[in-house]
């Protein structure tokens, strides 16, 4: 028997009568994307516990969230690369690794800045893990409908570690808010044997050399952008500080296009920013994400905060959304297979934005059964496509791309989803005031709401141009089908 340190990628042919070593492969990487997913969502539900007793105020709170979205969504682009150019199981190992001790010292830690420091080394952690976890699959299962369910599979699991973080947030805070960082130890350790026995060894790319100004510049880019779009409702959009610094993120990102024209092994092929699919799917990934994190956002304050609702009540209210997307993992490669990317993601995000606006009919005394849960069913269908935008942005990209291409999606993703969250927190907080009965406190949220449901709309509108014939489609002979339906 070959070992599975040695097993070649190209085990994986179109045939999707898999090895359970290959399946082992998957369902290990399935698990550390789900707990990449937890760790962004979960923590919400236990912050008024951790607030209590380590004494921390609500503007040094929001760094729990901040400060992981500034390592995942600020590295993610080198975390890509990284694994092309250094090989994916090495960086891959390593990465889970750092995750799991992270997780652990923030479980022990009595510190509030230590307890922020963990949040942010997890998040650098999964900024390697995620990408490097896309490309291990598009490189050892071969395009077509093999592929197409990995990624259905894979990315449902993704889309079920965000949907599911209320829930299992509403569970571990009822036991100790600890739990929440304790909790993805033994799991990601466990994994982290599984990868070091399933995923096979690969070659670090042949290149003569490493792009370490562009890396330097791109990583300083991503992360000032993200700590300005997160501190900017707090300081003011329009401070001194948070203008600086969006020109400073401006000049870094110019010097790093500058670089990558010129440099002999750029850490990003300009090129593949060309790439129409992968464009389409990163804003599609946007909206989706955006919006959702968003509405979880608001649906979380004013539910617990303002109606009295308990997490673990919240979190088995939503349980749909988690429900839907676990669901989909049996029907949405076939889907893929069936009709093409481009129509699933235009439908689900047409599906979504009604959601949203149905949700608008909120109240002081909602009825779950009449309008919540009509709501969070369309609203749960929008992560349905959630596997397709993953396929989209990762089709037809050399193998040697595919780490590049999966760190362009993921940072679309951790990136958008912060700004859409940062405008959101802007929007709710210009409109709160001294009232704090649920009524006004409900109109002060509103637009928040709408805003959210205007991002997944915009992105619907997206999807759907891509249907729409142009001049030089008309002018020339149809393009084939995966082109037009990807």
């Amino acid at each position: 028997m070959t070992s599975a340190a040695t097993e070649p990628a190209a085990q994986a042919t179109d045939s999707i009568n898999w090895s359970l070593r290959l399946w082992g492969m998957l369902i290990t990487l399935c698990i550390v994307l789900f707990l990449d997913g937890l760790d962004v969502s979960m923590i919400g539900v236990a912050l008024p516990s951790i607030g209590a007793e380590l004494d921390l105020s609500t503007s040094t709170l929001q760094w729990l969230i901040s400060g992981y979205v500034l390592g995942y969504g600020g590295l993610l682009l080198l975390g890509g690369r990284t694994a092309d150019l250094l090989g994916r199981r090495k960086v891959f190992l390593i990465a889970l690794a750092v995750f799991a001790i992270a997780s652990l010292a923030g479980g022990l830690v009595t510190s509030g800045p230590l307890l922020i420091l963990t949040r942010f080394i997890k998040g650098l952690a999964a900024a390697f893990t995620a990408p490097t976890g896309l490309s291990i699959i598009t490189t050892n299962f071969a395009e077509g409908p093999a592929r197409n369910k990995a990624l259905s599979i894979y990315t449902v699991f993704g889309a079920g570690g965000y949907s599911c973080g209320l829930l299992f947030g509403g569970l571990m805070t009822g036991i100790g808010w600890r739990w929440t960082f304790l909790l993805p130890v033994p799991i990601a350790l466990a994994a982290l044997v599984a990868a070091y026995v399933l995923v096979p060894k690969d070659e670090a790319a042949d290149e003569g050399g490493h792009d370490i100004l562009g890396a330097l510049l791109s990583t300083a880019g991503m992360l000032l952008l993200v700590y300005t779009v997160v501190t900017a409702p707090e300081v003011g959009w329009a401070s001194v500080r948070t203008i600086g610094s969006f020109v400073a993120v401006v000049v870094l990102f110019v010097g790093f296009v500058e670089v990558e024209k010129r440099v002999a092994y750029p850490l990003v092929r300009l090129g593949i920013l060309k790439k129409s699919s992968l464009v389409r799917a990163s804003l599609a990934i946007i909206a989706v994400a955006g919006s959702y994190f968003s509405w979880q956002f608001i649906v979380t304050l004013y539910m617990q905060d303002s109606l009295g609702w308990s997490p673990l009540k919240l979190a088995m209210a939503l349980l749909p959304v988690g429900l839907l997307v676990v669901g989909s993992a049996f029907f949405s490669d076939k889907l893929v297979d069936r009709f093409g990317t481009g129509p699933i993601i235009a439908v689900t995000m047409v599906v979504m934005a009604i959601g949203y606006l149905l949700f608008l009919r909120l109240d002081t005394a909602p009825s779950y059964w009449t309008m919540l849960l009509p709501a969070v069913l369309l609203i749960g269908i929008g992560w349905v496509g959630f596997p397709a935008i993953n396929i989209q942005a990762t089709n037809g990209i050399e193998d040697d791309e595919q780490g590049l291409a999966a760190g362009v999606l993921q940072t679309s993703m951790q990136v958008g989803a912060a700004i859409v969250l940062a405008v959101t927190t802007a929007i709710i907080s210009s409109g709160a005031h001294t009232d704090t009965s649920p009524s006004a406190v409900l109109a002060a949220y509103r637009p928040g709401l709408e805003f959210a449901a205007g991002v997944t709309i915009i992105g619907a509108l997206v999807a759907l141009l891509a249907f729409v014939p142009t001049r030089r489609k008309r002018a020339t002979a149809p393009e084939p089908e995966l082109e037009l339906v990807g």
